[in-house]
């Protein structure tokens, strides 16, 4: 049976698990809030540190903290960063709006771990020395989702934007029937279907950019409600100095700080940009299990991996399930999108009250993004094959061939010559040759796929 100790905080005593690093007040957000089994994430936790240890370094380089315990708060911090005590943050992530009782549960472990280093370190007195919750998990917010980003989600999307050059590369003499409304269209390359994707791809990219700039922009010195109550005011400088060094991110203050308290609204638009980003890995999904529809009565245009058997009672099916994960994932990250929105709407006065939720969905879409675009490249447009006989069938015999007529027959006779092709199922360009008074010859250079995916008139 697990052993308790017994610890006091405000409201009085707590038992609390004796082996636990953290205190009274973790304890109590634990007790408090039993909602979801899941607490913030580990990135999450690890920014929060880095306010701290950022924090230790500026109060002391301001005389207001001694060297001996920066040192202690620093030392116990980097153990944290390291990995270690990872077990030791439990409070879910749907606890107290400000995110208060993370805060505490960071600063009581740290407290203790330079406890145990022999220097007496408080975790309120010390550890959150002029500080405030109500600034630092906005600052963490900014810190964690901009880092993930910027380490884990700009790398996927490079890594994917690269295969998708790759195979681009590879087809762009491969003609296909081009497709608006879901209807037969005119040619266009597989190469150009692809490089869509990847420019797609780029601008999604160049907006998160954009969006990323925003957070750099931290309110940290800002305390309870803004003003900066109980921190010097060279504090707030001193402190994005100290993080910049420790993080190599050129983070800056931001001059009015109720602003990064009261709302979210940079964290509200980075979630915009990666619903973005899923709106986009949703067309190319799409796109791909139009694709690979059939094998025998879908387009049929190209075969995916196969990676599992499709089906408990159909023998011999494969289904596309990489994209199908990807749509999945997809979906997932525009709810929580919608959730962040909506959470950046509780910003009453001076301070947002849905903090945690915010910080938790940021990095669950950048992580489920992440995963999800890593998929896309490496199991499903790394390896398809093209199913080149079925495309130059489908374009060859295409009545909407007869678009690059009009200039010289006019429209209403080419939709004549298109409305036969389509009832009698002959090749447009024989109904084309009888009825146009246009040479065969002729007719093969203006109708040539190739060339029409190129534009212009012929």
């Amino acid at each position: 049976m697990t052993e308790f100790r017994t610890e006091k905080d405000s409201l009085g005593e707590v038992r609390v698990p004796k082996e636990a690093l953290w205190g009274a007040q973790t304890q109590r957000a634990v007790d408090n809030f039993p909602v979801s089994g899941h607490p913030m994430p580990p990135a999450f936790i690890s920014s929060v540190v880095q306010v701290k240890r950022a924090a230790a370094q500026a109060n002391a380089s301001l005389g207001l903290l001694a060297p001996e315990l920066r040192d202690a708060v620093c030392d116990a911090c980097q153990r944290l960063l390291n990995g270690e005590f990872a077990d030791q943050f439990p409070v879910d992530r749907y606890q107290t709006g400000s995110g208060t009782s993370t805060n505490m549960n960071v600063n009581e472990v740290i407290a203790a771990l330079a406890r145990q280093q022999g220097r007496d370190v408080h975790p309120n007195d010390h550890v959150n020395m002029s500080q405030s919750s109500n600034d630092v998990i906005p600052t963490a917010i900014h810190v964690s989702s901009l880092l993930s980003v910027k380490t884990q989600l700009l790398s996927a999307l490079s890594h994917l934007r690269g295969v998708i050059y790759g195979r681009e590369a590879e087809l762009s003499s491969q003609v296909k029937t081009g497709r608006t409304h879901l209807m037969d269209a005119m040619p266009v390359t597989l190469g150009q279907e692809l490089r869509t994707w990847r420019e797609q791809i780029a601008a999604a990219e160049r907006r998160l950019e954009t969006a990323m700039a925003d957070l750099a922009f931290l309110p940290q010195g800002g305390t309870a409600v803004g003003t900066g109550v109980n921190a010097a005011s060279e504090f707030a400088g001193q402190f994005v100095k100290f993080l910049k060094n420790n993080t190599g991110y050129p983070f800056r203050s931001m001059e009015h700080k109720f602003v990064g308290q009261s709302a979210v609204d940079a964290p509200v638009a980075l979630s915009a940009q990666l619903r973005g980003v899923a709106v986009v890995l949703t067309k190319i999904a799409n796109d791909l299990r139009w694709m690979n529809s059939g094998p025998i009565h879908g387009l049929a245009e190209i075969s995916l991996p196969a990676l599992q058997p499709g089906s408990s009672i159909m023998p011999g099916k494969v289904n596309p399930v990489v994209p199908e994960s990807v749509a999945m994932v997809c979906t997932q990250v525009m709810g929580l999108d919608t959730a962040v929105a909506i959470a950046g709407q509780s910003g009453n006065f001076q301070l947002n009250v849905m903090l945690p939720l915010v910080g938790a969905n940021l990095l669950d879409m950048i992580h489920l993004l992440t995963s999800a675009t890593g998929l896309l490249a490496d199991k499903a447009l790394k390896g398809f094959t093209v199913n080149a006989s079925n495309l130059d069938h489908g374009v060859g015999r295409n009545p909407v061939l007869v678009t690059a007529l009009n200039p010289e027959i006019g429209y209403a006779l080419a939709a004549d010559i298109a409305k036969e092709a389509y009832r009698t199922g002959r090749p447009v360009i024989e109904v084309a040759e009888e009825r146009s008074g246009l040479s065969r010859r002729r007719l093969e250079e203006l109708m040539d796929p190739l060339k029409l995916t190129r534009g212009g008139l012929t």
